[in-house]
């Protein structure tokens, strides 16, 4: 029974799985990053294959390996590092055949049927112009290498135009060295060349899959080329804040196309067409280690094990919290099914696949997954490409019957809140009241401006009017700054009437002051409507009670007035007005 029960677990995962393990090959050799592994129809024969571009072991043995099914197919060695790839459409020439542009140090070398084709170089650098001249002097013997390495030194501190590959290297030269390294390399030219960081294609004027696409290239100069896929020459170029890490494109050169791009800064840039620099920043709350574009929203993974999704103007949409550090980042666009998620791999030897912020599946690996590729393989749609850190190649079918639930299958709010408000379209009327507004914004304004200048003169003159007359209920007067609140307590026809005065002086007592009531006798009357203020001591509160006997029961009410006064002055201190309650008691009678 015991033995059998590990053998049903595993039969029930692979029912419940959504992916077919089509292949795994643990020694396949594979170093490699999602960068520099593309699938694409090489012959023209409806077979995709894969293409790697192998690290190798990181200074000898890479190549530009292509897989067909589960066999390597060709390999070709690379003579430097490749730090991206991609198949393109560069002509309209019969068969449809994709190149393949392998960007490698500051070179760009093209295959067209599995052979060289091109090699594009970038457009050399300026070199520092007293660099130059310190070695024109080395040249002609006029300085001996310990006077060029002191002076090469001094210009690197000050010089804004970086020193060249050459006089790096001979500034980490041990003094035994100098002289052999001048004498190999005096009489040869200086240059200043970048490297590429990141390569991406844009669709030059069509938007079809099979439409001729422009290589967007990112150097460690920050600037971005686009090359013309023909002729490769540079048809425009950007600048950048800081060295580009990871590219996302979209859209056709000749129509209008957006460039995102992670810096080393660890900001994100968009670019536009007409924008030669930055048109949107967004600044991430940790480093980005992954960038990709599903629909019309950015996501960007993150060295906090957060996952954050943008618009394409940079505002931020939504945040995920994974459970380990992010190792590689790819896109999932399954066309025949229309539908589109984000494959993020993780250290814990994880790919979780996120539809906006929601998690929709986890594919466990045998290793830590070093790059991602979805797209057709072969001739089926619904391919899974992963690579290992141990250089393994692990290949997985989507399953023809696999349906992914929308909702989180993570704990946290519910999938209510995700969901977009249904905004009603713009009416006719407010594209009229738009238009009106922008036409006659100048005469709007004024009249805004002239509505509110006349409000405030009649506030202004209102409150001068209050001051004069002593209406308001806290005096204005610096010599008897006094403040009244009134409660008035009972159903009737009998209430009780309190008064709290309060002396807000700092030290100054309040003296000789008597409080008068006036009122509709026909509705009221009042034992005592007149009586004095004991002294009022500054700080303290001091009730008056007195009450008030409704005569009416017609259920009507009225206003009593009450002025504080100084005996001597005819003008009261200030004045409180006295909402009087309906006596409920004379109408229930």
């Amino acid at each position: 029974m015991s033995a059998t029960a590990p053998l049903e677990n595993k039969e029930n995962s692979e029912a419940n799985s959504k992916w077919l393990d089509a292949h795994y090959d643990p020694v396949a050799n594979l170093n490699t990053f999602s960068s520099c592994i593309a699938l694409a129809d090489l012959n023209g024969d409806g077979e995709s294959k894969l293409v790697v571009g192998d690290l190798g072991t990181g200074g000898c043995n890479m190549k530009l390996k292509v897989y067909k099914g589960t066999t390597l197919m060709t390999d070709n060695t690379l003579l430097d590092l490749p730090t991206g790839l991609t198949a393109f459409l560069m002509d309209q020439n019969e068969p449809r055949t994709p190149a393949v542009a392998v960007a490698s140090g500051p070179f760009i070398y093209v295959y067209k049927n599995l052979r060289p084709y091109f090699k594009f170089t970038l457009p050399p650098l300026e070199v520092n112009s007293l660099e130059l001249e310190v070695w024109s002097q080395a040249k002609e013997d006029k300085i001996d290498p310990v006077t060029l390495k002191e002076m090469l030194e001094g210009i690197r501190g000050k010089a804004e135009v970086p020193l060249s590959v050459r006089s790096l290297k001979f500034l980490m030269l041990e003094p035994q060295e100098m002289e052999t390294f001048v004498n190999l390399y005096k009489n040869q030219p200086i240059k200043r060349q970048t490297v590429i960081t990141c390569i991406g294609t844009l669709k030059k004027n069509m938007a079809d899959d099979d439409a001729v696409s422009c290589l967007v290239i990112g150097t460690e100069c920050m600037e971005l080329y686009i090359l013309d896929p023909e002729a490769f020459t540079v048809l425009a170029k950007m600048s950048l804040p800081s060295a580009p890490a990871f590219m996302d494109v979209t859209g056709q050169f000749d129509v209008e196309f957006r460039v995102t791009v992670a810096c080393r800064n660890g900001n994100i840039y968009i670019l536009r067409r007409d924008s030669k620099k930055p048109k949107y920043c967004i600044e991430p709350s940790s480093q980005p280690v992954g960038l990709v574009r599903v629909n019309k929203n950015i996501v960007v993974g993150c060295t906090q094990e957060s996952l954050h999704g943008y618009t394409q103007k940079g505002k931020k949409l939504w945040t995920a919290f994974l459970p380990a550090p992010i190792t590689t980042m790819g896109v999932m666009d399954h066309k025949t099914r229309g539908y589109q998620a984000v494959l993020v791999g993780l250290a814990n030897s994880e790919v979780h696949m996120y539809r906006e912020k929601n998690l929709v599946n986890i594919v466990k690996t045998p290793d830590v997954v070093t790059s991602i590729c979805f797209g057709r393989y072969g001739r089926e749609d619904g391919t899974l490409i992963m690579t290992t850190k141990g250089g393994g190649l692990v290949i997985k079918i989507l399953k023809r019957t696999a349906v992914f639930d929308e909702k989180d299958s993570t704990p946290g709010p519910p999938m209510a809140q995700s969901i977009k408000l249904n905004v009603p379209k713009k009416t006719k009327l407010y594209v009229d009241q738009t238009l009106r507004e922008r036409e006659n914004a100048v005469g709007m304004h004024r009249a805004f401006q002239m509505d509110l200048y006349r409000l405030r003169l009649n506030a202004a003159r209102a409150y001068v009017k209050v001051l004069e007359s002593s209406l308001s209920p806290m005096s204005s007067s610096v010599s008897e700054p006094l403040r009244m609140n009134a409660v008035v307590q009972g159903l009737g026809p009998s209430f009780k009437l309190t008064l709290n005065i309060q002396n807000t002086s700092a030290c100054r007592p309040a003296m000789n002051l008597c409080i008068s009531f006036l009122y509709d006798q026909s509705l009221y009357s009042m034992k005592t409507a007149f009586f004095k203020i004991p002294l009022l001591v500054p700080g303290l509160n001091y009730p008056i009670d007195t009450f008030v006997e409704c005569l009416s029961d017609k259920g009507i009410s009225d206003i009593i007035k009450v002025f504080v006064l100084r005996e001597g002055k005819t003008a009261p201190l200030l004045t409180a007005h006295i909402n009087m309650p309906v006596s409920e008691g004379i109408v229930m009678s």
